[in-house]
């Protein structure tokens, strides 16, 4: 059984400064091919206008999967909560060679949104608000023969400063070092406060099975040292009680050499955002990784060097198991 989970960098409804649909079809089509995956995690993935339709749909995705074994997969997809239908971008999906017997999303359904008190010298301009989650996580259960996996997919919020009020000058520039560093700190708490929710999420599956087989994959916008990978991981040096051993999980990143393991190029500089987190029990049937890192660019000179590029930043990831 191969899982793999893929950024594909807006794909679907993304302004007339994205790259032509054909072709980001035939770059994207082989990559996806390549994976021969089971179950697919993407992220990304952007709900296309319909004229007379008041909800989007997921019209470039269909046409991206056509001639591909994914046509026929089942679909499990997230929606805005708020809104109650697919989001105009950022959506998650789930596609699985098996049924899904539990399809469900989770937001702010075991952390309660935290408020945000502004600092005190901005204490008269702005009012405590409370800080949401930029898009909720996906829990499938999928049935594999007679076992059950559980594969969470999530997309954690980037490390760019969110929006204060009366922050920016314009759509880029920040007023103050002062307000940038505020918006910075409201960021993090949204990507860990996602990272809390998704680990709570696990330790109720380790609740009701201890031996669960559990999968946590997507763009967590963060390196293995930071926050949300020692939250979603809590390994025995950071819980300091070796009883818990039995719910950390462990980074498959890790079965690959240091050089290759990245899955983005920044400025230069090669990271690993894109991760596969197991439970033990799914470890003890690991066999391979692999991270589809040959064609990447820099995303941030592409930016300025590219016109209308039609590749994804993010580099594939994929796990085989015998199940």
């Amino acid at each position: 059984m191969r899982i793999a989970s893929f950024n594909l960098e807006n794909l679907g409804d993304a302004g007339t400064d994205s790259a032509p649909e054909e072709i980001r079809l035939k770059v994207l089509r082989p990559q996806l091919e390549r994976l021969d995956a089971d179950i697919v995690c993407l992220q990304e993935v952007n709900g296309d206008k319909v004229r007379g339709q008041a909800n989007r749909e997921f019209l470039l995705l269909e046409r991206l999967l056509e001639g591909t074994p994914y046509a026929g997969f089942n679909r499990v997809h997230s929606i805005d909560p708020l809104a109650g239908k697919p989001s105009d971008h950022h959506n998650l999906m789930v596609l699985s060679r098996w049924p899904v017997g539990l399809a469900r999303q989770v937001w702010h359904d075991y952390v309660p949104a935290p408020i945000h008190t502004p600092s005190l010298a901005r204490a008269a301009e702005r009012l405590p608000a409370p800080v949401t989650w930029d898009r909720p996580l996906q829990h499938c259960v999928i049935g594999v023969d007679d076992k059950r996996l559980h594969v969470i997919n999530l997309h954690l919020r980037a490390p760019r400063a969110a929006f204060v009020a009366g922050g920016k000058i314009g759509r880029v520039a920040w007023t103050t070092v002062a307000d940038w560093a505020e918006g910075f700190y409201v960021a993090m708490l949204k990507r860990d406060g996602q990272a809390l929710e998704a680990r709570l999420v696990i330790e109720e599956i380790f609740d009701a099975e201890p031996d669960a087989l559990v999968m946590v994959c997507g763009d967590f916008n963060a390196e293995m040292r930071e926050g949300p990978l020692r939250i979603l991981m809590a390994q025995s040096d950071d819980t300091h009680n070796g009883e818990l051993a039995g719910r950390s999980l462990v980074s498959l990143e890790r079965a690959v050499a240091p050089a290759q393991r990245y899955s983005l190029i920044h400025h230069g500089e090669r990271v690993m955002i894109d991760h596969m987190l197991v439970s033990r029990p799914l470890l003890a049937r690991f066999r391979h990784f692999e991270i589809h890192n040959e064609q990447l660019g820099d995303d941030l000179f592409a930016h300025a060097a590219v016109r209308r590029d039609p590749d994804s930043y993010h580099a594939p990831v994929v796990a085989q198991f015998d199940l």
